[in-house]
């Protein structure tokens, strides 16, 4: 089933497709409620700081939840520990949103019965988030690198309208959580510039990806400003609905949740990795110049600002194929009931009966944005899914 839009209406844009207040008379999982606040605090920041800060949350959610499982007597609040390390890792990273953080942890840890297990919970929750900042100090993410401002065809430039230099060139040699280095998995140069697939892929973009494209369907306009909006917040919500569905245990989502958001972590670094060994220009680029039997056409822009960073590999199909390698060794390929809305679409809804249409849907969405090609999708989310394998892996054999 392709994913269709369900509906369109002009109300308050709904970010999230979780409502805990309406579920108040269900118990709360915490690894499930903090994970939301945890996406609701990144947003503001750009997608790769969401990746990094996310992993680095639920891993120290995960870690904390296994010390005081195996903590001996007396016994420690899970939920205490869940809570704790995941509002003292968010606010860390993310100091502008302590005030409100502060306030949800209060909120939690008065519905939890005072003593000794609440203690030793809130102990717990307040040492794996340190630990894991130490050792992510240093990481590279903060590196300032400068540019190398190649120039000839095929290289990447500023692009229009807005001509923004370079964005996060440091970001291929972060160091990741679980590969090994980024360019473990470093794809295949892209086609050559004068290559049938080359100047096939750029038609498909000059022709449905442009601003005032009279061929586009308006529901790939929905699709494509629908994936504005960053792979923490598609995904996570998406996994929040197939753990619910599942019903899956506190170390469960624990779990879940880590791997999801380190592997999508690890694939940007690999995507950057890629991006800027190889440093295709962009679409917009290629054909405001004219290439091959496409005409230069200097007034021509895409539906969607084009991201300034290099076209290939897609950093969205990267995030999307680790996503979808996680998730489907999770929780299957099939038999998903998924439903999105996105705040940078406010009134579409989608409906996704698998991750895999998930990840087809932000294929196509780049490619009717104007701002990637098909093989950048294809090569991205390939590399992503290796990335996520590897993660599962690695990751998974710590975790019963």
């Amino acid at each position: 089933m392709t994913a269709q839009v369900l509906a369109r209406t002009f109300g308050a844009t709904i970010l999230l497709a979780l409502s805990w207040g309406a579920a108040a008379a269900e118990p709360i999982d915490t690894v499930l409620q903090w994970n939301e606040i945890a996406q609701q605090t990144v947003a503001p920041a750009n997608p790769l700081v969401q990746s990094r800060t996310m992993a680095i949350t639920q891993l120290a959610v995960l870690d904390a939840l296994k010390a005081a499982q195996a903590a001996a007597a007396p016994p420690s609040s899970f939920d205490a520990a869940v809570m704790t390390a995941a509002h003292d890792a968010l606010a860390a990273l993310q100091p502008d949103a302590a005030a409100a953080l502060d306030a949800a942890l209060d909120a939690g840890l008065a519905k939890i019965a005072e003593g000794e297990p609440k203690i030793q919970g809130i102990a717990i929750g307040r040492t794996t988030p340190a630990d894991l900042l130490t050792r992510r100090k240093g990481d590279g993410s903060d590196a300032k690198v400068a540019y190398d401002a190649a120039s000839g065809a095929g290289v990447w430039v500023p692009t229009p309208p807005k001509f923004m230099p370079a964005f996060a060139v440091q970001w291929g040699s972060v160091a990741p959580f679980v590969l090994k280095t980024g360019d473990q998995f470093r794809p295949e140069a892209p086609a050559a510039l004068d290559s049938t697939r080359y100047i096939a892929d750029l038609h498909e973009v000059l022709e449905m990806g442009a601003a005032t494209s009279s061929t586009r369907p308006s529901a790939m306009t929905d699709v494509a400003k629908f994936w504005v909006i960053s792979a923490v917040q598609g995904w996570n919500p998406a996994a929040r609905q197939a753990s619910l569905a599942k019903k899956q245990t506190l170390l469960e989502n624990a779990r879940t949740f880590a791997l999801l958001n380190v592997a999508m972590a690890d694939a940007l670094v690999a995507c950057f990795d890629a991006k800027y060994t190889y440093k295709r220009w962009r679409p917009v680029t290629a054909i405001q110049a004219g290439i091959g039997d496409i005409k230069a056409t200097a007034d021509w822009l895409p539906l969607i600002v084009t991201p300034p960073h290099p076209s290939y590999p897609s950093a969205h199909a990267c995030a999307a194929g680790a996503a979808q390698a996680v998730l489907e060794r999770n929780f299957g390929p099939d038999g998903q009931a998924l439903t999105l809305t996105s705040s940078a679409a406010p009134g579409v809804t989608f409906e996704y009966a698998s991750f895999a249409e998930i990840a087809d849907q932000i294929d196509n969405a780049r490619v009717y944005g104007g701002i990637h090609t098909r093989q950048d999708q294809e090569a991205g989310r390939a590399l992503g899914q290796k990335v996520g394998r590897y993660v599962w892996e690695t990751l998974a054999q710590t975790t019963p």
